[in-house]
């Protein structure tokens, strides 16, 4: 059965230079999962796909939304 999981993503993103200071993020993503497991994959391919320079991602699923 499927559950909408409510993700976050701590980014760290350089621009250019990595001697210059980083980007420090949070994005939240809402997903539609089977599992939390599940639900943090695609969240960390998310980031992924927006974030392809990211140096570090760091996702935590909180809790099953309920609408």
């Amino acid at each position: 059965m499927s559950h909408v999981f409510e993700a976050f993503v701590d980014i760290l993103e350089f621009e250019g230079n990595p001697t210059a200071s980083p980007h420090i993020f949070t994005e939240r993503y809402e997903i539609n999962a089977n599992s939390k497991q599940s639900a943090s994959e695609e969240a960390l391919h998310k980031a992924e796909m927006v974030h392809p320079k990211a140096s570090e991602l760091d996702v935590r699923v909180t809790r099953i939304m309920d609408y």
